[in-house]
């Protein structure tokens, strides 16, 4: 069993930033692929950005350039750098952690933090 648990969520201006962070426990390791999901009412969950083992990195089209993931296996942590923040990146922002070798694939999730973004 793996535990992720978000924080760093909150209210911020159009132009701001925020750092997610998602502390993993359990039976985690660095061979598990890692990232974020967002989601807002009536719409389906989204990635947002995934990053692997191997420190390969994904982005949505929508945030490439201004959000940034990266990962601390020291300390199973995973983390979501968002810059210049626009109101469309409002949503409940989700931590995901997967087996890449374990097929089929089973997604762990945490709880989600909302970030809202709004003068």
């Amino acid at each position: 069993q793996v535990q992720l648990v978000e924080s760093g969520g909150g209210l911020v201006q159009p132009g701001g930033s925020l750092r997610l962070s998602c502390a993993a426990s359990g039976s985690i390791s660095s061979l598990y692929a890692m990232g974020w999901y967002r989601q807002v009412p009536g719409k389906q969950r989204e990635l947002v950005a995934g990053i692997t083992s191997r420190l390969s990195t994904d982005y949505a089209d929508s945030v490439k350039g201004r959000f940034t993931i990266f990962r601390d296996n020291a300390k199973n942590t995973v983390y979501l750098q968002m810059y210049s923040l626009k109101p469309e990146d409002t949503a409940v922002y989700y931590c995901n952690a997967y087996l890449p070798t374990l097929l089929p694939r089973y997604d762990y999730w945490g709880q989600g933090t909302q970030v809202t973004v709004s003068s």
